[in-house]
């Protein structure tokens, strides 16, 4: 059965946005994600990790950070793991390998930046499988404290990432207005609103988690890719909601499609802390 604990209300902030790198949500959307996916786990999954709600909600405001525009070297590193603008693969496939196979394709054979193209899908798997390798060794040695520790951190990062995929402006090119022929663009400012949407129309974690429950995945890579096609075909719905106004004066149905879109992060975020737990279980020694 899920954890039951009761959620508090989300923390309220704004990430500042710049230089055409927009935030999925404001942080405290990021944190409500985390927070109601950790309400949900089964408790087969350590308790340390289940209780963690708020560490979990404050590491997953942490990717933003890392965009401070003084650090120079890690913005530069971090800026494409928030999004996949997926025309921009000409419909070609991304390899389940490593996000330096996707360099070379992006680079090599599209002829494109991978950093302006985006890398979220491996950012995604390459935290969950940090979290995995954390959870091994919390199996192996569930009293060292700085276990917890570390998995608190993947775990809350992780959910930063579960978070952006789930919001659909995320992965497009047009993550901030339609790029029109004549160079204009149609709806700019769109980003912003639905970033803050949750915050200013009190979407809370209890709404988000209700009825959530954790899955089996046998496919990681591949669910996670499904995951962003499903959150891609939303992207016209978006603009859609836009145009009528409906994100500046909220309805029952964009209300409605924004709470939709945050319990899928949130869904997406509790399976893979999930299944991380149970993949670890059958991991072989590191070394």
């Amino acid at each position: 059965m899920p954890s039951r604990k009761l959620l508090i209300g989300c923390v309220y902030g704004v990430a500042l946005v710049g230089g055409g790198l927009g935030t999925a949500w404001w942080s405290g959307g990021h944190e409500t994600v985390a927070e109601a996916a950790a309400a949900r786990l089964p408790d087969e999954v350590p308790s340390f990790f289940r209780r963690g709600g708020k560490e979990l909600a404050h590491f997953s405001s942490d990717p933003d950070r890392w965009k401070n525009r003084e650090m120079t070297f890690l913005r530069r590193a971090e800026e494409g793991n928030h999004f996949l603008d997926s025309e921009d693969l000409d419909g070609m496939p991304l390899p389940a390998t490593h996000r330096f196979d996707a360099m070379k394709l992006i680079y090599g054979v599209l002829k494109k930046e991978p950093n302006k193209v985006g890398l979220l899908p491996y950012a995604i798997m390459e935290y969950y499988e940090k979290l995995t390798v954390a959870f091994y060794d919390y199996r192996k040695n569930p009293n060292n404290p700085a276990i917890p520790m570390k998995c608190l951190v993947y775990g809350g990062t992780l959910s930063h990432y579960t978070g952006d995929a789930a919001m659909p402006l995320h992965t497009t090119r047009d993550y901030d207005g339609r790029n029109l022929p004549d160079g204009s663009i149609k709806q700019k400012g769109i980003h912003a609103k639905i970033d803050g949407f949750p915050e200013k129309n009190k979407i809370t974690p209890e709404e988000v988690c209700r009825g959530l429950e954790a899955k089996k995945i046998d496919d990681v890579w591949a669910h996670v890719i499904r995951f962003i096609a499903d959150s891609h075909s939303h992207v016209p719905k978006c603009y859609e909601l836009d145009a009528a106004g409906a994100f500046d004066r909220p309805t029952d149905e964009s209300r409605a499609f924004i709470l939709e879109r945050v319990r899928a992060g949130a869904q997406l975020t509790l399976d893979l802390w999930y299944n991380a737990w149970l993949r670890s279980e059958k991991l072989p020694p590191h070394w």
